[in-house]
């Protein structure tokens, strides 16, 4: 079997890994909320005021660090005073982004932050500039955050919490280059000054204000955002408007008009896949390298807020409802993401999957039917919960010496990946085998450190195109697997498109 050898020197600990890189992203748009989240309190499924009990649980074993909504796009279309107070009072909207339907507003600011509380994650609110004024979204923070007797805190009352919340993240709309307003980058630049200008903190509720960011590798947007704010060679320190930019990168292998099947592809397409997911390294180094010029002491944060394949709905599903399945491809497309999360940790300090409940890389597929009810967790799923020890720790130097390539379009493709992180004094090492057809022995060379104890994780199928169902909701779990000594450190035989984790307490 062919060997790879990871060199980890578990003695120099770099950036802190920050939990909110394992962020998510909850929508209105297909059965991400309704259905999905929210089955209403007289649902046979059981719930919470509404919520549904068996996702709250499945997700907190993840321990989600923060949940961004309302949208995405829809964000843009979304008045928050149409989402508070009795339900039978709430006016309809049409949702014209996602399939337009009618919604009736029943999961509105109370619902989702009840979600948060249940889900004891932070709130990350999206405000709504595309459609909305300057005055309205100042209106939502002090609703939320503000105590004392202002009227927004008087309405807040009136309908049933008197303590104010916690909400840190707020994001100054969405996508503004396309369905948040087909702005221009300097036009939109100007607007995301104004706006978090009357994002106020309210007690001790301090936000952290994103401002909405490029689409891929679009430097000159975020070069526009960091003009507002900063300015290049100047020496000082940026205004302190916004604290984050944001940018949105989606794995398609194909086209936007033919984006592929979730589970049923060709080797082609696999490796498309794997490469298009790689390129999201070298769109944050190009952010990266761009912010370092205008902001050298990284006072401001990199937020990609949405991320994750996106293929073809499902066959006999509504295409503005963007249903897929989730694949053993899919969870490779997760664990190489969080590889380049943890070695760029130093700006990139958050990230949303796109999104949590069936909706394009959801963690979680549902049945919302009362006679249904049935609940499973994607591939994607256990990589999240596999690597739920990188949660704020320390991320390690990992050097792949020895590794393997594929000869993909002229380009040798990487086929290994690997990262690491120290907490706490244990260690954990993640590994990917991206080789469709061929296992691999992979050597951990430690170094700097003795590790006493150690166990693996592994999570693998019999083909990449193997997904979950509810006939077979463990076709693709995690299982443990052997782990070998020897003289430079451990070795574990990963099987064909395989991930794992070692843990190690040093």
């Amino acid at each position: 079997m062919p060997e790879a050898r990871v060199v980890i020197d578990l003695d120099v600990p770099g950036a802190t890994i920050s939990r909110h890189l394992y962020g998510h992203f909850a929508e209105h748009l297909g059965r991400c909320i309704y259905g999905g989240f929210y089955v209403g309190e007289d649902s046979a499924i059981p719930n919470v005021g509404g919520i549904r009990q068996d996702v709250v649980e499945a997700l907190r074993a993840l321990d989600i660090p923060n949940l961004r909504w309302p949208g995405g796009c829809f964000a843009d279309e979304y008045h928050w005073k149409d989402g508070i107070g009795p339900k039978a009072d709430r006016p309809s909207m049409v949702n014209t982004h996602w399939g337009d339907v009618e919604e009736n507003n029943h999961f509105g600011t109370h619902e989702f932050m009840a979600l948060c509380e249940l889900l004891g994650a932070a709130p990350y609110v999206n405000g709504n500039v595309g459609s909305g004024t300057v005055r309205e979204m100042s209106e939502w923070v002090e609703y939320l955050t503000r105590e004392g007797d202002s009227p927004m805190v008087r309405q807040r009352k009136a309908n049933g919490r008197d303590e104010p919340w916690r909400v840190p993240f707020w994001g100054i709309g969405n996508e503004a280059w396309g369905c948040g307003g087909n702005l221009r980058a300097e036009a939109y630049a100007d607007l995301a000054r104004r706006y978090a200008t009357f994002l106020k903190d309210h007690g001790g509720n301090k936000l952290y204000r994103i401002a909405a960011g490029a689409a891929d590798d679009d430097l000159a947007w975020t070069e526009a955002l960091l003009k507002a704010v900063s300015c290049l060679g100047c020496g000082r320190e940026p205004k302190n408007i916004f604290q984050a930019i944001s940018f949105h990168y989606y794995t398609v292998a194909g086209t936007w008009g033919n984006k592929g099947s979730a589970t049923s592809f060709d080797l082609d397409d696999y490796y498309r896949t794997v490469a298009k997911a790689q390129g999201v390294e070298r769109v944050i180094r190009a952010h990266s390298a761009l912010m370092d010029a205008y902001d050298p002491d990284r006072k401001i944060g990199l937020v990609l807020d949405e991320w994750g394949t996106w293929w073809d709905v499902e066959p006999g599903t509504n295409p503005g409802f963007l249903y897929q399945q989730n694949a053993m491809r899919d969870a490779l497309v997760a664990s190489l993401h969080f590889d380049v999360f943890h070695r760029h940790a130093e700006r990139l300090v958050m990230a949303n999957i796109a999104q949590t409940v069936n909706v394009l890389q959801a963690m979680l597929l549902t049945d919302d039917s009362d006679t249904g009810g049935g609940l499973v967790r994607t591939p994607t799923y256990h990589v999240f919960e596999m690597n739920k020890g990188h949660h704020d720790a320390r991320a390690l130097p990992v050097h792949v010496v020895e590794g393997r390539t594929y000869d993909f379009d002229g380009t040798a493709m990487e086929l290994v990946s690997a990262s690491a992180s120290v907490k706490d004094g244990r260690a954990l090492v993640s590994l990917s085998n991206l080789d469709p057809s061929s296992g691999l022995d992979v050597v951990l060379d430690l170094r700097g450190a003795a590790s006493w104890e150690s166990s693996g994780r592994l999570l693998t199928a019999s083909t990449p195109q193997t997904h979950n169902t509810a006939a077979d909701p463990d076709a693709v779990a995690p299982v443990p697997v052997a782990l070998e000594r020897e003289p430079r450190g451990l070795r574990v035989t990963l099987p064909p498109h395989s991930f794992a984790t070692v843990s190690l307490v040093l």
